[in-house]
């Protein structure tokens, strides 16, 4: 139940994605956009197979309750309460700095409302159609909420992710669930009251960062739950006078935020990260990939200048010179994350296996960092980068990319597969694939869940006919 704060005839911003949302008729979208959603569930379970053994991935797992006939924790024998399966998918789908980026809304929406779904399939049961097209409105709603709301000093203080992607999780599971307008405009209220996500940790070297999506997650399954059960919230969170936009934007709400009244859904906006860093280090790490091809050696270079976009110059963490105490902390800056390309000649994870190599901490120091006037103009549509090298021997090496290059679909299989055979094993993971690949015309999609379990050979579901 719903309760306006004038009793006003007008819709308030929250029933309007509501109402918007549950009318959505899944024969709208393309095969791009059911392909790319796709694409975007393999690159959530890909990191969050990988993820599964690190140590904030075996902490979420650690508390998850067990139940009977509960949600599935990925890479697990555990079924647990859907919120504590999807707070644990969640930190695992994050755990590798990998996730998929919607630069708009400097939001990472995949993490979140895939886990959400999941562990709701495993609840109540959805046709695989539903499944995507509830992800598809989740990205929406995430997307349209974070483009309004976030700017670059409201993101150095609070995380995107943390504040508006249990917005379209709990919409996503508002409209798989077949909910009722009344009720699915109280779960967007009631994820509201749950945006939450402090940007400390680049700078302190916490690690509460990769909770952030777990938290969403629960707390967007929390807020659909809540609803069902009558839960009386505000109708006008979003515009009212201490609501969303208000409180963290200090500003009044847009005039309306339309889901898909675009020219594309706003998941093809989405990309998908090619290498296990911060969104706006990916850029700048490819940047200098192609100088160190052209170098050979990074022995020669006494300076390194990088340029970017004022946002990625701005966001907690990304300016950072050291000193590092932790994986985490070098992902996150775009300094270490250039500085180890140029010295070992490679963009992969084991880039941050050795935050004290002193070739790449040399680099660094030589490094400066600024934002770039053309480049910023051009952002979030574009994410450029330049990076200029200085040789000692005066001469310069100067690369350019107007934009981050994704992750190909067949790169995002490739590791995928790598990552899902090693824990569930390599017929499973193909028959999980499959799954995916046909989950347009599953009648129960709770099969992809089940299917990224461990389980013992006999208990196993029989593969599809």
């Amino acid at each position: 139940m719903t309760i306006g704060s004038t009793g006003s005839s007008k819709v308030s911003l929250a029933r309007a994605l509501a109402r918007t949302a549950l009318a959505v008729d899944l024969r709208r979208f393309d095969a791009d956009v059911i392909a790319k959603a796709k694409i975007c569930l393999l690159d959530f379970l890909s990191c969050a197979f990988e993820a599964r053994n690190h140590p904030w991935s075996r902490q979420a797992i650690g508390i998850a309750r067990e139940v009977g006939n509960g949600a599935t924790v990925i890479g697990t024998r555990t079924l647990a309460s859907p919120g504590d399966a999807a707070f644990a998918n969640a930190t695992m789908g994050h755990g590798l700095v990998r996730e998929d980026m919607h630069a708009a809304s400097i939001c990472h929406h995949g993490v979140v409302i895939w886990p959400t779904l999941l562990a709701l399939s495993e609840r109540t049961p959805l046709s695989g159609a539903t499944f995507l097209g509830a992800a598809i409105i989740g990205y929406e709603t995430g997307a349209q909420i974070g483009r309004a709301l976030f700017a670059a000093d409201l993101a150095r203080l609070y995380r995107p992710t943390g504040l508006v992607a249990p917005f379209g999780a709990a919409l996503a599971g508002s409209y798989a669930l077949g909910l009722t307008e009344d009720v699915a405009t109280s779960a967007i209220a009631i994820a509201a009251n749950t945006s939450s996500g402090l940007n400390e940790w680049p700078r302190a070297g916490g690690s509460e960062m990769y909770f952030h999506p777990g938290f969403a997650a629960r707390n967007a399954i929390a807020a659909v739950e809540l609803a069902e059960a009558g839960a009386c919230t505000s109708e006008t969170i979003l515009e009212g006078e201490a609501g969303l936009f208000a409180a963290f934007g200090r500003q009044p709400a847009p005039a309306g935020i339309r889901l898909f009244a675009g020219s594309q859904p706003e998941i093809m906006a989405v990309y998908n990260k090619p290498a296990p860093a911060c969104n706006f280090a990916q850029t700048a790490a490819q940047t200098a990939l192609r100088v160190a091809r052209e170098l050979g050696t990074s022995e020669d270079i006494a300076t390194v200048a990088i340029r970017v976009p004022e946002a990625a110059a701005r966001y907690p963490g990304c300016d950072s010179k050291g000193p590092f105490h932790n994986a985490l902390q070098a992902k996150m800056s775009i300094p270490f994350s250039v500085a180890a390309v140029l010295a070992r000649g490679a963009l992969e994870e084991d880039n941050y296996a050795d935050i004290d190599d002193i070739r790449i901490l040399r680099l660094v120091e030589r490094t400066e960092l600024q934002s770039e006037p053309g480049l910023t103009a051009a952002f979030p549509a574009n994410q450029g980068a330049e990076i200029r090298v200085g040789l000692r021997n005066g001469n310069t090496v100067h690369q350019r990319l107007d934009n981050v290059i994704a992750a190909t679909p067949e790169e995002i299989r490739t590791r995928f597969r790598g990552a899902a055979a090693a824990v569930i094993g390599d017929k499973q993971a193909r028959h999980l694939e499959e799954l995916i690949d046909n989950c347009a015309s599953l009648p129960d999609s709770r099969v992809i869940a089940a299917r990224c379990r461990l389980e013992p050979t006999e208990q196993r579901l029989r593969p599809a006919s």
